[in-house]
């Protein structure tokens, strides 16, 4: 029989796989935010809008996978982290909501607003998604302002209810590290899928200004965390202690994850090399991978070897660990058989990616599309 804490564990592996997809499906995000200075004219954009809508849904389903899977299998992160700091979350759902009804109505004959006003919640969602997507990862790390009562009650501290994250300038690198590494895939996705002479040329000379700013904020974001106090879990008592280079330590003692960040660091950054210094437009093949690693990783490092996922820091014994937020050993082991099915699903996404992108967009293929965004 499968213990609780294989299960607990486990399941933080699948959510923080699912996070590290998220991390780069929000290429799409970052496409969007280069809607009006990429294009030069209305055929433009409108190819941009199609080679990124065709994807969209991919990023909203694993949104929606990711949110749904931490509900299920950590229930006391959902009802606090969701239900306290509710206007941050709201903030993000609802940049994905108006990126939703935007693909949908864009080019509707019936489209009172006018294409433009679409073409705004694209900006919007663009911008938002990924920089309020990253100030919530970031408090994984950095802490939130709530406390339990002996009920697992939440009181959440403050009156802003989430809005208080942005005030810490870590929060604020990683969801700006988050956005321009959006912005980066974004540009290597048109790149790859676009075929526009003009486009293309645009595109390459964007990907090092924009990669420039993903280095300096992410940067910023892992020395400060990695050279700075973290929230320990004592095994036997379950006591929460705060300890130096808490978070570096993780990655040193457990050199899997260690080596799955350096790898997926490593891609990004050869994406973007041979994007700029050896002109390929194959850049977001390794940047793509290396951002699901690299995401992927810094999840790990929050939750295993003995850490607190989700600091408190109004009473740092609050903190949520994986024993103490997880559902029931029925309801994981449960979903863990059910969960078994996510290899079928992921090839069913790549086999969809496929055959969505077999040709590259042109303006001839948008005209003649009926259904084209």
């Amino acid at each position: 029989m499968m213990s609780h804490a294989f299960l607990q564990h486990y399941w933080w592996i699948v959510i923080s796989l699912l996070g590290g997809l998220l991390g780069f499906l929000m290429f799409v995000q970052g496409g969007q935010t280069f809607i009006y200075s990429l294009p030069a004219n209305a055929m433009q954009r409108k190819m941009i809008v199609n080679a990124l809508g065709r994807k969209w849904e991919f990023t909203f389903t694993t949104l929606v996978t990711f949110g749904g899977a931490f509900f299920a299998s950590f229930p006391l992160f959902y009802a606090t982290s969701f239900g306290g700091a509710y206007w941050l979350w709201m903030l993000i759902l609802f940049s994905f909501v108006i990126q939703a009804v935007a693909y949908e109505y864009r080019s509707k004959p019936s489209n009172v607003l006018g294409s433009n006003t679409y073409d705004i919640f694209l900006l919007l969602n663009g911008s938002l998604g990924p920089f309020l997507t990253g100030i919530a990862v970031a408090t994984f790390f950095t802490g939130a302002h709530f406390s339990l009562d002996n009920l697992n009650r939440v009181t959440w501290q403050t009156n802003l209810h989430g809005l208080e994250a942005l005030a810490d300038i870590r929060n604020i690198a990683l969801g700006f590290a988050l956005l321009f590494l959006a912005r980066v895939n974004g540009l290597l996705f048109l790149l790859n899928t676009v075929d526009d002479e003009e486009i293309i040329s645009k595109a390459r000379n964007k990907v090092l200004f924009n990669a420039l700013f993903f280095l300096v904020f992410f940067l910023y974001f892992i020395l400060t965390i990695f050279l700075k106090e973290g929230f320990a879990v004592e095994p036997a008592t379950g006591e929460i202690l705060v300890q130096k280079f808490k978070y570096l330590k993780n990655l040193l003692q457990m050199p899997p994850v260690l080596i799955v960040f350096i790898a997926g660091v490593a891609g990004v950054l050869y994406g973007i090399y041979i994007t700029v210094f050896a002109g390929s437009r194959k850049g977001i093949w390794f940047s793509g991978a290396g951002s699901v690693m690299a995401v992927f990783a810094l999840f790990l490092t929050a939750g295993l070897n003995n850490t607190a996922f989700y600091p408190s820091v109004n009473d740092i014994q609050n903190s949520l660990t994986l024993q103490r937020a997880s559902s029931s050993r029925f309801t994981l082991e449960t979903m863990m058989y059910v969960s078994f099915i996510i290899p079928f699903v992921i090839a069913y996404i790549w086999y969809a990616w496929r055959a969505v992108t077999q040709r590259k967009i042109t303006a001839e293929d948008i005209e003649k599309d009926g259904h084209a965004y």
